[in-house]
């Protein structure tokens, strides 16, 4: 959401977040195609007129499902295997993501597609999610489950890092820290803004440049406990977040 505002100042965003119902790494597909569902019909009647699913457990579990569904165009997001790839210099790539990102067949076709040349090592994150959605993604608590994560693809000599999981960019400092300035850390928030500019000028919805937009954001979560982290993630102190009940 941060990029798609950098790069597309003047459109509004509708930001919904399922903290009620969050993790979603380790739900089975049909919890997570049933929320997924409950949340676009949720958005299009705010007359959204562009999905975009913002977490790659839900965009490996239904991203099909919702672009036969609905007629909005719908933008999703993958682990960065392929810049990964490329950018590698020793042909060792780690990915931290979900356990079912890891073990969906979209992200086997993704490494098979993209990952030619290269080893990747992947690695699931219990906890990561829920130290981000409860703001305590600065402490030594994320830290320690960092090195507990990251260890083994480092001593495996992985050079590079891909962050394969929305919340993850929230510890790419700390992730940083940890690898060192030898490896580099690669997400996906700038080439899903850049996907989703490209959807809008191609179906001719971009919204001319004249006034700032604004920004909306719903939780199906208690705003008492999820306003405040949201705040610090947007880096707004005075947003006001509205509790659905979804």
């Amino acid at each position: 959401m941060r990029e798609v505002r950098r790069l597309l100042p003047a459109e509004n965003l509708l930001y919904f977040a399922d903290s009620a119902h969050c993790p979603y790494g380790t739900k089975p597909t049909e919890a997570i195609r049933a929320r997924a569902f409950i949340i676009s019909n949720f958005l299009l009647s705010l007359e959204a007129k562009i999905i975009v699913v913002a977490s790659n457990t839900t965009s490996t579990a239904v991203l099909e499902a919702l672009r036969e569904r609905y007629s909005v165009p719908v933008v999703g997001v993958e682990p960065a295997v392929k810049p990964a790839a490329a950018v590698s210099r020793n042909g060792k790539v780690g990915v931290l993501a979900t356990g079912v990102t890891i073990n969906s067949h979209r992200f086997s076709s993704l490494v098979e597609r993209f990952g030619g040349g290269v080893e990747v090592l992947t690695q699931p994150c219990p906890g990561l999610v829920e130290l981000v959605e409860t703001g305590k993604h600065e402490g030594l608590e994320a830290k320690t489950l960092l090195h507990r994560f990251l260890d083994p693809i480092l001593e495996y000599g992985c050079d590079t890092v891909v962050l394969g999981c929305t919340h993850y960019p929230f510890l790419k400092t700390m992730v940083q820290e940890i690898a060192g300035p030898g490896v580099t850390i690669i997400d996906t928030g700038e080439s899903v803004a850049n996907q989703v500019a490209r959807v809008l000028a191609q179906r001719d919805l971009a919204t001319p440049l004249a006034s700032p937009g604004d920004e909306s954001f719903f939780s199906s979560g208690n705003p008492v406990t999820v306003e405040p982290v949201i705040r610090l993630l947007w880096g707004n102190p005075d947003l006001v977040v509205e509790h659905v009940d979804l």
